[in-house]
């Protein structure tokens, strides 16, 4: 595990105003840092910032207030097309819904994310989904459509697809949320199985405190505070 963070966030806040009278905090005066290779799960009620804290270190949402590093860079200090070919080379992200394509293939759903990827080769980028696809055990459901495939399947797709571009950095916002207990386990142990392997460094957030032991350090958010 290196010795430097990853991912810094220093006194990050991010306020929305919803209308002119009023205003919501959805994370006040984070400080975090998630070292190279760590597996980090951050726990905490619905509307706590989880979301928007991962949304906050993937540069989705500029913060109101205070710096976000990804590798020692300010995200926001880039300019939109190179913040967008950084957070597509560095990150990979598992969403609460699977988000598949329904007219697309379990093959050709993974191989998405390489499309804005200039001097990508077809074959090279098809041989890397075919293997991404058997390593989460879907092997014989390449030209499977998502409406064949059951939710654990789906999601198993969707963390193929977060691996494509070889990402040093995972966000997985409540990747079992809409899965049965079993399902849930075999995906929370695919991703520590995935983690153990590459040595990705992996951020979940989650509701479910069953499910920080699958990380090796956890944290708990609260009002938009880490607490």
């Amino acid at each position: 595990m290196a010795d430097f963070n990853l991912i810094e966030l220093h006194n990050v806040s991010k306020v929305y105003h919803p209308g002119k009278q009023n205003s919501v905090t959805a994370v006040k005066e984070v400080d975090l840092g998630v070292n190279q290779g760590e597996f980090v799960v951050i726990t905490g009620r619905s509307g706590s910032g989880k979301t928007t804290l991962l949304n906050l270190i993937s540069g989705l949402t500029r913060p109101t207030a205070g710096t976000v590093l990804l590798e020692r860079i300010e995200l926001w200090r880039l300019p939109d097309a190179q913040q967008s070919r950084l957070r597509n080379r560095k990150i990979g992200f598992i969403f609460q819904f699977p988000s598949l394509i329904p007219t697309l293939t379990a093959l050709e759903n993974v191989t998405l994310p390489t499309v804005t990827e200039a001097g990508n080769h077809q074959a090279v980028v098809k041989a890397r989904a075919e293997q991404l696809l058997q390593q989460v055990g879907l092997a014989d459901k390449l030209g499977a459509y998502p409406r064949h495939l059951s939710a654990g399947q789906q999601q198993r797709v969707v963390i193929a697809r977060s691996l494509i571009n070889q990402p040093e950095l995972l966000l997985a916002d409540e990747p079992t949320s809409n899965l049965d207990e079993q399902t849930e386990q075999e995906i929370m142990a695919l991703i520590q199985q995935l983690h153990q392997e590459t040595a990705i460094t992996v951020l979940l957030v989650t509701h479910s405190a069953e499910l920080a032991s699958y990380g090796n350090r956890s944290l708990r958010m609260a009002a938009g505070e880490i607490v």
